[in-house]
């Protein structure tokens, strides 16, 4: 870590090292909200906290730019909690631990949190800085961005004055967004009846593990392996081939991640233990060949295990695994405005025996066309449906049209070629942001995204460019330097 802090920009990553020291949790964020407010404070700023738990910490104009309108930087303080199986973390209490790799920043075995951690920073060495010239800023940090888009849902009109918005939560150096997916989660659940282990079975452990995962918006073009989708497969195969029995199944965590891990227990007759280790030999084989390119780490094992105490009875069973291979995953549409841009997809995101004998399916369905986004969200309904579970949506947010007009556009555009001689791409992003929930509350508001690269976002494999961080730092000050006088 004392590496990371001798990297440029030094108070970038100086704030970047205090943050990872601090668990933050979707919806557990009253420690790293506690740093903010204590840090505003403490630079003697005028700063602000919502019902939210929204904070803003507002920063006057440097001398000179007193005449410039004023500008909200806008990132999220909450982080994708993942990290692999072997791994002991605690979210809610351990820190991050950052790395140098090679040309990048990772944690060990964990998110990194530099999505979203990496804009706090940026802010805080802006808040903190006394030599970088700037008009009045308002630094915006929300809430439970990653599981509900609470603070931004929840965000009153009028806490904050800017109508130039600058989100801090994209992650493709050279990529300017001004647009992205809206979404909606579908959630279905199937109640079971605990029924004895048949006599003369014995039990297995299947497991999935190895793939990358991955963001469920920006990697589900990718050609990821699902786990989930994975050993379902298998299950599916062998209920119809021999009377397998299911105790567990639990594949993913979040319903914005690819999932990598699964594992299921299941029983077959001893009779037909010969078959089924050679039938999964068969499947191994199959697809680490499908996932060779795309996941080079993909590890199957199955392994005799001791004998669970039950099995889920076996209509549920039939209607789970039926339900689960049918269940869409992937991309469903190209967009045809704008090349290579994921229009709508659709995530099947986890899988977990709950409370009370029931069996949550969660997933997520994102598209820029809001008709779109309900058909997909539909479309994974009828399935669950048919399969006799009960299924619900959650209230989904909205998309954030594109504006090839935006001044704040041509701004950073013109910044991005006079710093580095080269014209940014301009797009649209499949992930969400918030800042189409921001429009509704501020329809007036001028916004572009941008930020450092970062890849792996939701997954262990988590990492940020160094490099990249150095020209997104340098293009945030080139950009507040150039906004315009107030009209």
């Amino acid at each position: 870590m004392k590496e990371i802090g001798n990297l440029h920009p030094k108070e970038v990553w100086k704030y970047f090292l205090e943050i990872c020291q601090i668990p933050r949790p979707s919806k557990k964020e009253e420690k790293i909200m506690e740093y903010l407010i204590k840090f505003g404070e403490s630079h003697g700023l005028e700063t602000h906290r919502d019902e939210a738990g929204n904070v803003v910490i507002k920063k006057g104009a440097t001398p000179g730019m007193e005449s410039r309108q004023a500008v909200v930087l806008q990132s999220h303080m909450d982080m994708v909690c993942e990290k692999n199986s072997d791994v002991e973390h605690d979210f809610l209490k351990d820190p991050i631990k950052p790395r140098i790799d090679g040309e990048w920043v990772k944690a060990t075995g964990t998110t990194l949190g530099a999505d979203d951690g990496i804009g706090i920073a940026a802010q805080l060495a802006l808040l903190a800085a006394t030599d970088i010239p700037h008009g009045p800023i308002e630094c915006l940090f929300t809430v439970d961005e990653e599981t509900g888009l609470t603070g931004a849902f929840e965000m009153k009109p009028g806490f904050f004055d800017s109508k130039i918005l600058l989100n801090l939560d994209s992650e493709d150096e050279g990529e300017l967004f001004i647009g992205c997916a809206g979404g909606v989660d579908t959630l279905a659940t199937f109640g079971y009846e605990q029924e004895k282990v048949p006599s003369g079975f014995i039990a297995y452990k299947f497991t999935v593990k190895g793939l990358k995962g991955g963001h469920s918006g920006d990697d589900i073009n990718k050609g990821l392996g699902n786990s989930i989708k994975i050993i379902n497969r298998f299950l599916w195969k062998g209920t119809n081939k021999f009377d397998l029995r299911l105790s567990n199944l639990d594949g993913g965590n979040l319903r914005n991640a690819i999932p990598r891990e699964a594992f299921a227990v299941f029983l077959v007759h001893e009779d037909d233990k010969e078959s089924v280790v050679a039938d999964f030999n068969t499947f191994h084989s199959d697809v680490r060949n499908e996932l060779k390119d795309t996941e080079p780490n993909l590890v199957l094992s199955l392994d005799e295990c001791n004998t669970p105490e039950w099995v889920i009875d076996e209509p549920t069973q039939y209607d789970l695994l039926n339900a689960l291979y049918a269940c869409p995953h992937g991309v469903i549409a190209m967009s045809s405005q704008i090349p290579g841009l994921v229009e709508t997809s659709t995530n099947l995101a986890s899988v977990k025996f709950i409370q009370d004998n029931q069996i949550l399916v969660t997933t997520s369905q994102r598209s820029s066309v809001d008709s779109s986004k309900t058909d997909i969200a539909n479309m994974v309904e009828s399935v669950f449906r048919l399969a006799n579970a009960s299924v619900v949506h959650s209230e989904g947010y909205p998309g954030w049209a594109p504006n090839t007009n935006s001044e704040i556009l041509t701004i950073t555009k013109n910044a991005y070629v006079k710093l580095f001689s080269v014209e940014p791409i301009v797009r649209a992003i499949h992930a969400g942001l918030e800042c189409g929930l921001f429009l509704e509350k501020y329809p007036e508001l001028d916004m572009i995204s941008f930020g450092p690269t970062i890849r792996g976002a939701h997954s262990p494999d988590e990492r940020l460019d160094i490099a990249s961080n150095v020209k997104f730092w340098d293009l945030l000050l080139e950009v507040l330097k150039n906004i315009p006088e107030k009209k």
